[in-house]
């Protein structure tokens, strides 16, 4: 008897299936890979019938994998990268002919940091590429690298230290408390009471080494008075010029501002380093090794002026 299923096999299957299998939802897999809902319900169709199992199933509002689904998920991860890894062998990057469009993965906090100089350098180096900075949950970053939706993150990004990936660290970075020149509390010592009474813009709280440090206070029963909540960052320079508020603020930043004092935070907080990652199945490609040299320079040799 003639077996049913397809002799050959799309290749791009296999981003669907490990993108299904990483975020549990065929609506966010389309996001995640630029495809339709319809074009993903297409390809898992494809897989079921390559595969003769249904591989993923629908319990309540996630797609959970069947057992056949999680054999295939290891094979199918190394044969993704043994692909990626041949064609990285096999081109060449060539930056100042280039139109290759590459995405970073990055908070506001991110962009306020390293893009203005990232851009001056792409601009002069490599005129006709292509740079989208975009945002990622920190607990899908792993996955976001993994399948090529990003193709560098930046950030302060504990969880990717056990990833199978590779960080090169930026800067150290810390929190501090940022004022508009003139404030009347600067003219006293920032102790614990007169922080408590401050009036705070509660800001990029998707910034992971913000989210650190206000869940440290929290833990060491810090309560201060946030008046305003805001999910943008770069508006919070312009209310602080404006107003008597002020913000927990990283320093890196607050050091490139013009016309705002800072003040150390009256607690023991830790510092945190901002790394640049490549997922190990990428960090061989040509294009991505250029660019992580560049956005490496331009940003500690910044940090060293």
């Amino acid at each position: 008897m003639t077996d049913p299923r397809p002799t050959r096999f799309d290749l791009n299957l296999i981003k669907v299936f490990l993108t299904i299998w990483d975020v549990r939802s065929l609506t966010v897999a389309g996001t995640r890979l630029g495809l339709t809902q319809p074009a993903i319900s297409h390809g898992l169709k494809r897989l079921r019938e390559q595969f003769n199992d249904p591989l993923f199933l629908r319990v309540g509002n996630v797609m959970e994998p069947t057992e056949a689904a999680t054999r295939l998920r290891e094979p199918f991860e190394a044969a993704l990268s043994l692909l990626e890894q041949t064609l990285q062998d096999s081109g060449s990057f060539r930056p100042a002919t280039s139109s290759r469009g590459f995405r970073i993965a990055m908070t506001d906090t991110g962009e306020f940091f390293s893009l203005a100089r990232i851009l001056s350098v792409l601009e002069k180096q490599a005129p006709d590429v292509e740079l989208t900075s975009f945002r990622v949950p920190p607990e899908e970053m792993e996955s976001a690298l993994r399948s090529g939706q990003a193709d560098l993150a930046l950030g302060y990004l504990p969880d990717l230290e056990q990833a199978p990936c590779q960080g090169q660290l930026l800067v150290t970075d810390r929190l501090v408390c940022l004022f508009r020149e003139g404030h009347p509390v600067l003219a006293e010592p920032l102790t614990e009471e007169r922080f408590v009474r401050l009036s705070f813009l509660d800001v990029s709280r998707a910034a992971t080494g913000y989210q650190m440090g206000r869940t440290l206070l929290q833990q060491m029963g810090v309560h201060y008075r946030v008046k305003a909540r805001l999910d943008h960052f770069t508006v919070v320079p312009e209310i602080i010029r404006r107003t008597d508020y002020v913000a927990i603020f990283p320093q890196s930043i607050a050091a490139r501002l013009e016309g705002f004092a800072t003040r150390d935070l009256p607690f023991d907080l830790p510092s945190y380093d901002i790394k640049l990652w490549v997922h190990d199945s990428f960090a061989a490609d040509p294009g991505i090794t250029w660019l992580r040299g560049v956005i490496v320079s331009a940003l500690t040799e910044d940090t060293r002026r």
